[in-house]
C-alpha cells in the first residue's frame, strides 16, 4: 500500500527546506532535492510544480516554525530580558543538526534584490517577529520590566538585528566566543 501523499510531502518538504537552508536557492540544484528528499524528479516536479514553488513552500515552512517558536517564548511568563536571552542565545547555541545561518537572512541576501515576490515575503516575516517582540516588549514596559523611556518598537528592531546579525556571523564561521560577546552586549541593553 502506497503511504499516504501528505506524509510524504510533509517529510519531503522538510528535507527540501534544509536543503535549500544548507546551500541557498541557486547552488541547490534538483538532484540535490531528489537526494535530499528522497523523491525522484517527477514526483518533486508533480507534487510541487517546480523548484522555485518547492522553495516558496520550504520558506513559507521555516518561518512558520520560527515564529511559531518565537511567539511562545514572547508570550511566556518569563521575565523579558530572559525571553530576548533565550531568543539571542538561539543563535549563539544553535542545534548542530541545523544548517548554519538563518534561511530567512541567506534567502534576504541571495535572492532579496532581484526576485520581489520573495522579497516582500521576506519583507513580511520581518515585520511578524518584531511585531511578536513588540507586543513582549510593551507587556514588560507596563509591568515596570523596562523604562517609560525604551521603545518597544525600537528595541523589537534592535533585537531581531542583532539575531540577523548572530546568524550571519555563524555562517561565516565565527566561533562561539564571538556570537555570545554579541549576544551580552545586546543583552546588555534589557
Amino acid at each position: 500500500m502506497a503511504r499516504p501523499r501528505t506524509f510524504e510531502e510533509d517529510h519531503a518538504l522538510e528535507a527540501a527546506m534544509r536543503a535549500f537552508w544548507n546551500a541557498g536557492y541557486e547552488a541547490t540544484s534538483t538532484q540535490d532535492l531528489c537526494a535530499a528528499t528522497g523523491l525522484g524528479r517527477s514526483s518533486i516536479y508533480n507534487t510541487f510544480v517546480g523548484k522555485r514553488e518547492l522553495f516558496l513552500k520550504s520558506l513559507r515552512r521555516y518561518t512558520e516554525q520560527r515564529n511559531a517558536r518565537l511567539a511562545e517564548v514572547m508570550e511566556g511568563d518569563l521575565p523579558i530580558r530572559e525571553k530576548v536571552r533565550t531568543v539571542l542565545w538561539w543563535a549563539v547555541d544553535s542545534d548542530p543538526a541545523d544548517p548554519p545561518g538563518c534561511l530567512v537572512v541567506n534567502t534576504a541576501v541571495e535572492l532579496g534584490p532581484r526576485d520581489s515576490e520573495i522579497a516582500e515575503l521576506v519583507r513580511r516575516d520581518g515585520e511578524r517577529r518584531v511585531e511578536i517582540m513588540r507586543a513582549a516588549l510593551e507587556r514588560a514596559r507596563a509591568r515596570g520590566e523596562l523604562g517609560p523611556d525604551k521603545d518597544p518598537l525600537a528595541l523589537a528592531r534592535f533585537v531581531s538585528a542583532a539575531v540577523g546579525g548572530l546568524r550571519v556571523s555563524a555562517r561565516g564561521g565565527a566561533d562561539r566566543s564571538a556570537l555570545e560577546s554579541i549576544a551580552n552586549i545586546t543583552l546588555g541593553v534589557f
